[in-house]
């Protein structure tokens, strides 16, 4: 039996060294949960937000294949984890993820600099509510505000920067999720608008307005597109992680 554990702190030794803020939103409550098949001494864990899933500790069949419904990337701590997801998934989809450095020293000139370079013919906007509802309207922009419960939990913990043309999001970097001291960073643009360096603006106002208040702008990369903009940015590439896509139609 999978059981929701509310003690999170019990299977903190399970995700130990792992530096990824989604598990961190999960162990410390602030969103996303955290599941295990023995309440009092888990030795297996796995912390779910939005689409992904973490699992952590001595690898346990039961939590893999109860993974949540829609598309899921499933991310094992090791080796042992991995094949067992092989062996629950076959269809799974096996790809390739870049960690980036959790460190980062900005330069802030460097920053504003491209916050300001908003070409002209489009405007550059906080997510707020009325943006928020915008977002939920478009694929691309969805998974800016998707991983929140409501409204109003985005707009209580989350932060986002968009870039409007004709009164529509073309372009934008919002929290994918939150933990206590930061943000996850999610990034898009639609596909006609792309290579204009848009994203590097939303991205540079988003970083700025996270320093301001003493939020760190964590980022993870899905391709190396990503990653040249995380460097662009003043990123550090880490190092590349497994992961398996599985219930993408």
């Amino acid at each position: 039996m999978v059981y929701e554990l509310s003690d999170t702190s019990k299977a903190a030794v399970l995700f130990e060294g792992w530096q990824e803020t989604l598990i961190y939103s999960c162990m410390q409550k602030v969103m996303g949960k955290v599941y295990v098949t023995d309440l009092e001494q888990p030795k297996s864990a796995l912390a779910h937000i939005g689409c992904f899933a973490f699992y952590g500790g001595e690898p346990e069949r039961e939590l893999v294949m109860v993974r949540p419904a829609g598309f899921v990337i499933m991310a094992p701590q090791n080796e042992a984890w991995a094949e067992l997801i092989e062996e629950c998934w076959p269809s799974a989809k096996k790809a390739v993820r870049y960690a980036i450095k959790k460190d980062t020293k900005f330069d802030t000139a460097m920053l504003k600099k491209m916050a300001n370079a908003v070409p002209k013919g489009y405007e550059l906007r906080k997510i707020d509510g009325e943006i928020y509802d915008q977002c939920l309207k478009d694929p691309v922009t969805y998974d800016f505000v998707s991983s929140f419960e409501s409204k109003e939990a985005y707009l209580r913990l989350g932060r986002g920067m968009v870039l409007l043309k004709d009164g529509r999001i073309v372009s934008g970097a919002s929290s994918y999720s939150r933990y206590r001291e930061g943000i996850e960073i999610e990034v898009d643009t639609v596909p006609e608008e792309r290579k204009r360096g848009l994203a590097t603006v939303a991205c540079a106002a988003l970083i700025l307005n996270c320093l301001e208040e003493g939020l760190y702008p964590s980022w993870d990369a899905q391709n190396l597109t990503s990653v040249y903009l995380a460097e662009k940015l003043g990123y550090e590439f880490d190092h590349e992680y497994t992961v398996y896509e599985v219930g993408r139609e």
